[in-house]
């Protein structure tokens, strides 16, 4: 009975991304094959009108023909991947395949824009509207703060100076900001289904994409899908959570020890 219920469950999750009119966001942990193949077969099964990637600035986007997507190989070298220092563009290229006539939009943070956030903060960035419209004019609360805090000292192999991590949260913010403006445009150009590619942080629902999109673009249904490793617990809530293993990887922290 236990496992009927949760086959249930699973399918009416399945079943709400695949009907979703909106913006679907599908989280990842960047080098992890399975969770781009998962990201492929939901992107099949919704058939988007627009795909909006973290992993391309808004100028590799506009750098998409349909002549140069066609092939794994042309699109590489067309959007300049392997300088990006995001992982094999064999496991993004069967997400752009699953949805050929997608719009792509990128929603990308160069390193310099990032340095500028980190440095300055939002205004030079982005403008003081939608500084406001994405939640950026304020602070975080303490505890939020907090816990951003310690997420990227985790991520670095608490290694980094603390006097760095306020700048470094400042980045997720505004990534987050970036993706959600990437994808209020994709929906205002295409009327949507509209799916999100990213990293699980982003797609977590208490503060990140999903939070910023209920406060500018409350119309909007949105869902948000994680995906974690051998089933250990996300940071975070989700609107489903899915889970497959870990690949085989080298300790990142192991330069520190």
């Amino acid at each position: 009975m236990k496992a009927l219920l949760s086959l249930t469950a699973c399918l009416i999750c399945l079943a709400r991304s695949v009907a979703a009119q909106d913006v679907v966001i599908i989280g990842e942990i960047h080098d992890n094959p399975a969770h781009h193949a998962e990201q492929a077969a939901r992107v099949a099964a919704i058939a988007p009108a627009a795909l909006v990637f973290e992993m391309l600035t808004p100028e590799q986007a506009a750098a998409i023909t349909p002549a140069n997507r066609a092939a794994e190989n042309t699109l590489r070298a067309a959007l300049g991947w392997d300088d990006t220092g995001w992982p094999d563009f064999s496991m993004y290229f069967p997400i752009f395949a699953a949805a050929p006539q997608a719009r792509i939009f990128g929603a990308g943070v160069t390193r310099e824009t990032a340095r500028v956030a980190m440095e300055q903060g939002f205004d030079t960035l982005i403008g003081q509207e939608d500084t406001a419209r994405f939640s950026l004019d304020a602070p975080p609360p303490p505890d939020q703060q907090a816990a951003r805090e310690a997420l990227q000292m985790r991520a670095h192999c608490d290694a980094l100076p603390e006097t760095l991590l306020p700048g470094m949260v400042r980045v997720q913010r505004l990534r987050d900001a970036m993706l959600v403006r990437a994808a209020i445009t994709a929906h205002d150009a295409t009327g949507g289904p509209v799916v999100v590619i990213t990293g699980n942080g982003h797609a977590r629902r208490d503060w990140g994409v999903p939070a910023l999109l209920a406060r500018a673009a409350p119309g909007l249904d949105v869902i948000a899908i994680g995906q974690a490793e051998d089933g250990h617990p996300l940071p975070g809530s989700f609107d489903e959570v899915i889970s497959a293993p870990a690949p085989a990887r080298d300790d990142p922290c192991e330069a520190f020890n």
